[in-house]
Parts: C-alpha cells; structure tokens; sequence
C-alpha cells in the first residue's frame, strides 16, 4: 500500500478527534460558558423585532477571542428560530469586514441575501445601496446586518457606508434594518463620525477576556465533542488554557492551541495528546500566523517591515520611528519607487503593533522629550520566511541580520 493510501486510511479512522470542526473558529455551540449576561444583553435588545420593531443598533467590542462573534451568532440563530415559530420575519446578514474587504463587497453580501444579482464589478457603491434600498421597500420583515470587524473598514474607507447604513431606514416603509458592529478596537468608536457614532452607539456591550479558569470551561466543553475518550493527557487542557490566559484571556487561540496540538498526534500517528504536542502546536500556530500577517502586506508594508528588521538588528532590542523610516527611505530609493509620508509610515507601523507583529511603546529620553520605541514580538525567521516570498523585497533580506532562533525582542 502506498503512503498516500495510508494517510488516507489514517484520515478514515482518526485516532485522536471524533468531531474536529467543534474547535474550529466559525463554530457556534449550543452553549456558551461564561456569557450569560452578555448573551442576554444582546438578546433584550434584539427582541423587539418580535413585534415587528426595529431594535436599536449594536456596537460590541473587545479582545480578540472572548467570544463577540460567537454570542452575537448564538443570539441571531435563536432569533430566527423564535421567529419561524411565531410566523415572524426576521432574517441576519453577517459580513466579516476583513474577508470581503471593500465596502462593494460588503453590500454586494447583502445584495445576494435577498437573491439580488450584483456583478463583481461595474457597478458604483452609491448605485448597488439604492437597489437594496429599493428591494427593501417591497419586503416586509426586520433584517440585522453582522459587520465584523468594522474597524477594518473604517480604517481603509472611512465611514461612508456606515452612515448610509444607520440611515437607511430612513427611505423605508415596510421593512427594518438595524445594524450590529463588531471590532477588536475600543479606539475605533472614537474615530467615527459624531452623526455615525450615535446611531450605531445606540447600545454598547463590551466583552471582558477570560481568565484561565473560564477557557478550561470552554475547552472541556468542546473537547467531550471534539475528542475521541482518553486521547488527551490531563495535562493538556490547562496548560492550552494557561498560555491563551497569557495573552488577553483569548479563547480562540486555547481552542487554536487544543486543535493543532491534536492535529500533530493525529499526524504522527498517536492516539494520546500529550503537552509536548501543545507546545509545538505553539510554535505552528505563531509560525503560521505571523507568515500569514506578513505576506498580505501591500508593498510599502512589507518595506517598513524590513526596515524595522534592519533597525532591530544584531545587537539592538529596539529602534526609533525615525530610525526605522530613515532604512525604508533607502529601501524604496534603491527600488526606485516613490516613497511614503512619515505620517502613513507611522500609521503602517501602528498596524503591524495592532496585529501583534511588533510591540511600540513611548519611553521618556528626559530633556529630550518622549518617543515611541518598535520591537519584535514575533518569530523573526518567520517574519524573513514570509518576505522572502516577494522577489522584490527577497533581495533586500541579505542585509538584515539576526543572531541565532531570536524569537522576541518585545520589551
């Protein structure tokens, strides 16, 4: 039998996993440890579409992982199942900003929730809003649209698009629309609109992290599904429950954790999970995450990135904004490109700290006023790996130089 045979088989019969797709990010279960009030909170508010009503918009924050996609969700498919019982009509229109990227494709989601044929392109976003408007003036019922994410979009497109959104029912007649936001970004609200702001603001719900005693809740609850008996050490659980606590109380990176450490016993044909196996799922999941980050970087973000590589190099925990915008200057000239404001600079590099690449802090140089200081936070031969994949930026990677397996710089 050949080995591609055998891995097949082995996938037939898996020895460590009876129901993986429990611990995968998109599955919502039919309960919800530790988010009673914050499942009712949401519940109390979308209730009156029930009668018919328009409830009033959602805005919900918080770390990554402590559950607001998940609950938001949970509450929405029970909603709709009491509707159907009660012969009301009330239907969700969920988005992940993040994924369908420009505010087109946002609409064009909603467009093709009513069975309304939008094409990929040619169409302006004005005119693809007016036929929504315009199919939602026949219809009767109460529709919520899910933006995940939304910091995203406001970030890249302002927003224009929300504002229509928290408008819109304005031009209705017989049906409603209410809009739920979602975002990681406590600062994003801040940056809205006043007019925006208090329209989608009509109700906040903020989702606190877990602390490690909650996330080993939530991973027993999905590991008597996920698991086959006896296929995870006791040891395994808290130790997943204990470094996702490190890091914000984010449940989605135990569950993360639980389920690669699973899928590396599965592969080396094992049918007990053991802690060793979380610890290189660890460096997987770090590894994965930061090449993913780094490669959909647009060109002038990849050149900051190696410019801060070069600035932290050998020797040097941190370097200066100035410093780290000085290398990219002599990067993007010896591309031959035309090179990017400080200010725009600064704004990439403040991404990259919000995704977790790097780590910024402002320190205090006494007479000479205050700075922000950027460090690594993420595995340095992972961040190269990913860069080396762009022929333009692979050259440039032979001046960065690094010592040994330096993984963290962050302060």
């Amino acid at each position: 039998m050949s080995n591609i045979d055998e891995i097949f088989n082995a996938a037939y019969k898996p020895k460590v996993f009876k129901r993986r797709e429990v611990l995968l990010p998109d599955y919502v279960p039919d309960f919800l440890p530790h988010r009673d009030q914050e499942i009712k909170r949401i519940a109390l508010t979308l209730s009156p579409a029930l009668r018919m009503e328009r409830p009033s918009n959602v805005f919900i924050y918080g770390l990554t992982g402590t559950g607001k996609t998940a609950v938001t969700k949970f509450v929405l498919r029970k909603l709709e199942e009491n509707a159907k019982q009660k012969n009301v009509k009330i239907g969700y229109i969920y988005a992940n900003v993040r994924h369908r990227e420009t505010p087109y494709r946002i609409l064009a989601d909603i467009a093709d929730y009513f069975n309304m044929r939008i094409p990929f392109t040619g169409l302006s976003t004005g005119e693809v809003f007016n036929r929504i408007v315009k199919k939602l003036s026949n219809i009767e019922g109460v529709f919520i649209i899910v933006l995940d994410e939304i910091d995203f979009l406001v970030k890249k497109y302002g927003d224009d698009l929300l504002y229509n959104l928290t408008r819109i029912n304005e031009q209705l007649t017989k049906s409603r629309v209410s809009i739920i936001g979602i975002t990681n970004s406590v600062k994003m609200v801040e940056s809205l609109d006043p007019r925006v702001k208090s329209s989608l603001s009509e109700e906040e719900v903020v989702f606190s992290p877990y602390d490690a005693k909650q996330l080993q809740d939530i991973l027993n609850q999905r590991a008597d599904d996920a698991f086959n008996k006896n296929a995870l050490d006791e040891e395994v659980i808290p130790l997943c429950a204990a470094l996702a606590a490190r890091e914000h109380g984010d449940a989605r990176r135990a569950l993360d954790l639980l389920r690669v450490a699973g899928e590396i016993a599965e592969r080396d044909n094992r049918s007990v999970v053991t802690k060793e196996d979380v610890t290189r799922a660890r460096i997987e999941i770090e590894r994965d995450r930061v090449g993913d980050v780094v490669k959909t970087l647009p060109l002038h973000g990849k050149l900051i990135m190696t410019s801060i590589l070069l600035a932290t190099g050998m020797g040097k925990d941190y370097a200066t904004t100035g410093e780290i915008y000085d290398n990219y200057k002599r990067l993007v000239t010896s591309l031959g490109l035309e090179e990017i404001t400080l200010r725009r600079a600064s704004g990439i590099i403040s991404e990259l700290d919000m995704l977790g690449i790097i780590s910024g802090r402002i320190i205090s140089r006494g007479r000479y006023g205050k700075t922000r200081v950027i460090s690594l936070a993420s595995d340095v031969n992972a961040i190269i790996q990913a860069l080396k994949e762009d022929p333009t930026i692979a050259d440039l990677l032979s001046e960065v130089k690094y010592d040994g397996n330096r993984k963290d710089n962050s302060m």
